[in-house]
């Protein structure tokens, strides 16, 4: 079974409670959520961390789900918002860790420098991440797929099951915005 076998009955009897075909959507689309999140986050273990996350938010939210798309695009666009919520949060841990570890550092003789350093990242970081915000979640995908995890175009459109046209497409409407708001640069 795959994400493209899940038909609206099922969706409808979880929608109603039944256990069971919740079941036969994670069965279904649980592959598909784990290869996103895995291709976005590069990790296994936060990959997993991710699906299971996509997955109680399915279940909470399955019944906003209104058949205007398609099951995949809007358990694709879940996974790649948890997903991105998920490395913000991680870096979001690193910087606070090395502000951390900054402050005892800045006690030390001779550290100061490393600490500007620091800042200057830190701050570079909050600005990419700003640029980030201002992008749809179909863009932000791209970009960070491209410019911040290195993947090629065609990886990109594996990843995201996505024509690798629509992947040039959405990366260059991308950093036109970013480059509107003077932050391209900023993403390299």
């Amino acid at each position: 079974m795959d994400i493209q076998s899940i038909s609206p009955d099922i969706i409808h009897k979880a929608v109603a409670g039944d256990i069971q075909a919740f079941e036969e959507i994670y069965k279904g689309a649980s592959s598909f959520v784990y290869n996103v999140a895995l291709r976005t986050a590069r990790n296994r273990e936060d990959a997993q961390e991710i699906t299971q996350e996509v997955f109680l938010k399915v279940f909470k939210s399955l019944r906003d789900f209104r058949f205007q798309s398609s099951f995949k695009t809007w358990i694709y666009r879940i996974t790649v918002n948890t997903t991105l919520n998920v490395l913000k949060k991680a870096a979001y841990d690193r910087r606070r860790q090395f502000e951390y570890h900054e402050n005892i550092s800045a006690e030390l003789p001779g550290q100061a420098e490393a600490a500007e350093t620091f800042l200057e990242q830190r701050d570079q970081k909050a600005q990419v991440d700003k640029l980030l915000e201002a992008l749809s979640p179909e863009y932000r995908a791209c970009i960070v797929l491209r410019e911040i995890q290195g993947l090629r175009y065609d990886e990109i459109a594996q990843a995201l099951k996505i024509n690798i046209n629509t992947v040039r497409s959405r990366l260059k409407r991308a950093r036109e915005i970013l480059l509107k708001r003077g932050g391209y640069h900023e993403m390299r």
